[in-house]
């Protein structure tokens, strides 16, 4: 396993959710299992866009480079074995949840950005029996990550019901 992560924080602004949680914190001793429902909500929604191929507002992901997209086995952007889309999990703790994922080449798809050679003056690589050679390749970002507004009703929703379960006790 290399030490490449990816880390972006996304906070919940709304007031009555960000209220009720501290509510919850104060009469739950333990908000995992919370954080952890909300965690697989947001892994789900994840998993979603690989299927949409759009970021968390909706917008379409950009479209592959013709002459890679005609070799890949997929059609699909992001998705050619489906390991970017499977390592993507969420892990709770009392007063977070972290969505991400731990594959190296997970931050140039979600931030977009330019790779160079570390030694030698060019990249090589195959795209179908071609053989390349370039100085660099910049891959436009394609957010996979992230809370669209869909997201934000889901947790809402989640932090709710806890809210309604504990008051009944």
């Amino acid at each position: 396993m290399s030490g490449a992560a990816i880390s972006l924080t996304f906070q919940v602004m709304d007031e009555e959710v960000q209220r009720a949680v501290q509510q919850l914190g104060r009469i739950m001793t333990n908000t995992r299992p919370l954080m952890h429902a909300i965690g697989v909500g947001l892994v789900g929604s994840t998993h979603q866009r690989f299927i949409s191929q759009a970021d968390p507002e909706g917008q379409a992901w950009q479209a592959l480079n013709q002459d890679y997209a005609s070799t890949k086995r997929n059609s699909r952007v992001l998705t050619e074995s489906g390991r970017l889309r499977d390592s993507v999990n969420a892990r709770a703790s009392n007063d977070e949840v972290r969505v991400g994922s731990n594959v190296v080449y997970a931050a140039i798809h979600q931030l977009g950005g330019t790779i160079r050679p570390k030694n030698g003056e060019a990249l090589v690589f195959r795209i179908g029996d071609r053989l390349i050679k370039a100085k660099s390749v910049t891959l436009p970002a394609r957010p996979y990550l992230g809370i669209s507004v869909q997201d934000e009703a889901m947790i809402a929703e989640t932090v709710f019901g806890f809210m309604e379960r504990v008051s009944r006790r």
